[in-house]
């Protein structure tokens, strides 16, 4: 019986709130009932604790263009840590990456405790106000990715706690995210988004992973000039209290010219593996102001290195003397050779790249931002650009790489076929060994071809053996020595070594 009333009691509860909801929608002002509903909420926030909050953007907004490094490395360390809890997860995997990278997807949550303290994190995306820029001649379109959108993290926590979590929970999410990073060192190829002069979005560089399979033992120089350049990048590395010390900014330039084919871009990928930098390659071309310019720079991450190939085609940096008869204005850099781009129709009378405005880039106060970097062109023709850009500073060392050497062949060869190591037998070490000291011969005279093309030989000749490839090669540079005026290879076919080996060697160049 006394179930009975208690069900009965339930019941008559639940009658008389709906009859007092009911009242409420009919008789109690829309207003008033606004104002009842805060009321309430605040009567039930009072016997919770109250919460502070941090926001923590992508991207820094006191300097467009600037990634938020705090923002990568809560992502990093909720994605190893905290997404175990959540809901739900964004996951990630990079082209030759090993495994997935998980991140939290926009408008959930996850929790974490460390030290007795639990927090929430949430992530957050709000439409990117594009506005009516006169300069965007691209269209306001997003770009993939919703590439359009702001990203921030919100960091919720008792308030109490305040001091905590800004002297000790937030530097140990940086030191984890720090130690994930090294552990899991994975280098990126950058390349700067192509933009519009009015588009203000941070994501400026899009990235891939950098696995270029170029070395110093690998890369077909002088022997000399290989380990000069070695130990002039380990030095500029271990030196960060010299720069300091003498106030000079932690960069360095170089200026890699000579004719294509040379290993020009091998060196580039040879340095970042060296050195285990990300490497940056920034096309001039898509780059439509100087400010554009200074925010891609700004925006790179030390241990870099910032890659403009072909320098010569992409901007109009001439020798100004040649351009003035002579005479050179040393204070006229401001003004001078305005840049040949033109993104779109409806740019013209814009601002653009000039000399100035790369100079700067180089060598300027925005170039102090970013430390341990190292800025490389590289060009064809070094003759064309403007000595101001050649300083000491700017480019600190010039390494012009030329066509094959003896040495350099002999390392080529080496890489290629094998040779030096133990041949099957005395009389292929022989056959080999001549055909060497033949193609050493005619490079000793002067017979220009580059490393490319050599390599090219060997590669036609893929399984025919040392001996069929070597013999084609001597082969090529006997018609390059007999026709000088050559400049492309024609197809040789690889021949097999018989029993009189050199002397088909013979008998097909004309050498002696």
């Amino acid at each position: 019986m006394e179930m009975f009333l208690d069900w009965r009691s339930v019941g008559s509860l639940i009658a008389t709130i709906m009859v007092f909801r009911t009242a409420m929608r009919d008789f109690i002002p829309p207003e008033a009932e606004q104002l009842l509903r805060r009321l309430l909420a605040r009567l039930a926030a009072a016997f919770r604790p109250p919460t502070a909050t941090i926001l923590i953007d992508e991207a820094d907004g006191a300097a467009i263009g600037a990634t938020n490094d705090l923002y990568d490395a809560a992502q990093l360390y909720l994605g190893a840590r905290c997404l175990a809890t959540a809901p739900a997860v964004r996951l990630y995997k990079p082209r030759q990456a090993s495994r997935a990278i998980a991140s939290l997807p926009d408008a959930h949550t996850a929790n974490d405790t460390w030290k007795g303290i639990t927090v929430k994190w949430t992530s957050t995306a709000r439409p990117a106000d594009r506005g009516g820029s006169p300069y965007n001649v691209y269209g306001g379109g997003r770009g993939p990715s919703g590439c359009g959108d702001h990203r921030s993290l919100e960091l919720q926590f008792p308030r109490q706690h305040r001091e905590f979590v800004h002297d000790s929970y937030i530097p140990h999410v940086i030191d984890e995210a720090t130690r994930m990073r090294l552990t899991s060192r994975e280098r990126r190829l950058y390349t700067n988004r192509a933009a519009a002069p009015g588009e203000d979005h941070h994501r400026l560089w899009t990235s891939h992973a950098f696995s270029h399979p170029s070395t110093f033992d690998t890369l077909a120089v002088d022997p000399a000039l290989r380990e000069e350049i070695r130990a002039d990048l380990l030095r500029f590395a271990s030196r960060r209290e010299h720069y300091a010390r003498v106030g000079r900014a932690w960069k360095r330039g170089y200026l890699l010219h000579g004719p294509p084919g040379t290993g020009k871009t091998s060196l580039v990928a040879a340095i970042a593996n060296l050195l285990e930098f990300d490497v940056y390659d920034l096309e001039l071309t898509t780059v439509p102001t100087n400010s554009h310019l200074r925010r891609l720079l700004i925006s790179t991450t030390p241990k870099s290195v910032v890659v403009v190939e072909d320098i010569d085609c992409s901007l109009d940096l001439s020798d100004r003397r040649k351009n003035r008869g002579g005479i050179v204005d040393e204070d006229s850099n401001n003004n001078a050779q305005l840049a040949m781009l033109s993104p779109g129709p409806g740019a013209i009378g814009r601002e653009s790249i000039s000399l100035s405005g790369v100079l700067n880039f180089v060598d300027g106060l925005w170039s102090s931002c970013v430390g341990e970097r190292l800025m490389i062109f590289t060009t064809n023709h070094p003759e064309r650009l403007d000595p101001a850009l050649l300083r000491p500073g700017r480019m600190d060392r010039k390494i012009e790489l030329g066509y094959c050497s003896p040495a350099a062949l002999r390392l080529l060869a080496k890489n290629y076929l094998g040779v030096g190591e133990e041949p099957d037998d005395d009389q292929d070490r022989d056959t080999v060994n001549g055909l060497m000291a033949q193609a050493e011969g005619v490079l000793a005279a002067d017979v220009r071809i580059t490393p490319a093309d050599i390599g090219e030989v060997f590669m036609g000749c893929d399984g025919a053996g040392a001996s069929a490839a070597l013999r084609k090669l001597v082969g090529e540079l006997g018609r390059r020595r007999d026709t000088p005026a050559v400049d492309a290879m024609q197809p040789i076919e690889c021949i097999d070594s018989g029993d009189d080996g050199v002397r088909h060697a013979e008998s097909e160049t004309g050498l002696n």
